[in-house]
């Protein structure tokens, strides 16, 4: 899958983004550290991404809560970025003197445009990491340059999510949907679209020249302006040769409580779970863990379980992390239940999502509804 053009691109990734969407999970962590999948984080999806075709200068610029991702993500060693030039480079705020907590794009990467101008590669790819995906960024550089596009932005062709509908205007994450002409040219950008119907839904990634948006940054960042999609590409669409390119394969985009709910369930099915893991390995941190046990008269159907967990009762429907301990009688059904969570003897959970380190008393029952899982805090027993 690795591309002989993948080596002549860097990676920016922005794992703050949409926090304020998912404020019960980013308590103590970004968007980028919420565990998914019973044992990855979403970052690991659009890193792995990257390094799977051949992007082996990757930085990520933080903004706050990032200690867990840091510890996640630690020198990059899982994804193979662990290397004198390039690599992995967290980026958090206040490391030097030019570096503050930023609100768009435009000031995170105003922040590093002395490191940008020292990078050899020719390309830059942006991207979020609120989105579960398995791309193929060699396709897409691959498009980019052959069309002589200045920018290229990947979209989905769906229905705008609820969540983004509802979304509270005051919070300031943007959404985009692009009209497209035949020759997959953008035509306009539109911010917070509220329309029914099929749309082009931008996903957030980017791909255009290192000096190009070097040029780009500096000066919109002299005319105080914050959102790269908004205030750079939308206003210069007449003068910059700006285009689309669909994925078309398997995504998740985590938008509130109820998307990541729903997501991590749509893993219950091979044929998504096949979608997300192949062609290419998804890496994430290893933790060295027994085999999952399961005690005898325990029950488990239609599950998605990490290492090291301990069976005793019965699990249905759910996705255990790794750790997880269900006690002798206790009853898990359409549950999420995050890292070292221990449900004790006798008690059920339906529609539940815990957060790490979370107990469940004994004979305690917690019952939520597909629309409106229960959420426990990390830490907290109940």
């Amino acid at each position: 899958m690795v591309n002989s053009n993948a080596d002549s691109a860097m990676g920016i990734l922005f794992p703050n983004s949409y926090d304020s969407l998912v404020p019960e999970l980013v308590s103590e962590r970004l968007m980028a550290s919420i565990p998914f999948a019973s044992r990855y984080r979403l970052v690991d999806f659009m890193l792995s991404s990257m390094v799977n075709c051949g992007i082996d200068n990757i930085s990520v610029i933080v903004k706050r809560n990032y200690h867990s991702l840091m510890d996640h993500l630690g020198a990059g060693r899982e994804w193979d970025l662990t290397r004198k030039n390039g690599g992995l480079n967290i980026v958090p705020p206040f490391a030097q003197k030019t570096i503050n907590i930023y609100n768009g794009r435009v000031e995170a990467i105003a922040s590093i445009l002395d490191y940008l101008n020292r990078q050899k590669e020719k390309y830059v790819i942006m991207a979020d990491t609120n989105i579960v995906v398995n791309f193929d960024f060699s396709a897409f550089l691959q498009k980019h340059i052959d069309s002589g596009a200045d920018i290229t932005i990947a979209y989905t062709k769906e229905e705008i999510p609820k969540a983004f509908i509802d979304i509270d205007m005051t919070k300031k994450d943007l959404y985009y949907t692009l009209d497209i002409d035949g020759d997959d040219r953008v035509k306009q950008i539109v911010v917070n679209n509220k329309d029914k119907g099929e749309q082009n839904m931008s996903m957030n990634i980017y791909v255009m020249e290192r000096k190009l948006l070097i040029e780009q940054i500096r000066e919109a960042y002299v005319n105080g302006q914050t959102y790269f999609e908004r205030d750079i590409v939308s206003p210069q669409l007449d003068k910059l040769n700006v285009r689309a390119y669909q994925h078309t394969g398997y995504y998740a985009r985590i938008l509130d409580i109820k998307s990541y709910f729903a997501e991590n369930m749509r893993l219950l099915k091979e044929e998504n779970v096949n979608a997300l893991f192949s062609p290419s390995t998804i890496y994430t941190k290893i933790r060295d863990d027994n085999p999952t046990r399961y005690a005898t008269g325990s029950h488990a159907k239609n599950v998605m379980v990490a290492d090291g967990c301990v069976i005793e009762g019965e699990v249905e429907n759910s996705i255990l992390f790794r750790g997880v301990k269900v006690g002798k009688g206790a009853k898990v059904r359409n549950c999420v239940l995050m890292q070292d969570t221990v449900i004790e003897a006798g008690a059920s959970v339906e529609y539940t999502i815990t957060d790490k380190n979370v107990t469940v008393s004994s004979y305690k029952e917690l019952k939520g509804t597909e629309s409106f899982p229960v959420f426990v805090e990390k830490r907290k027993t109940v």
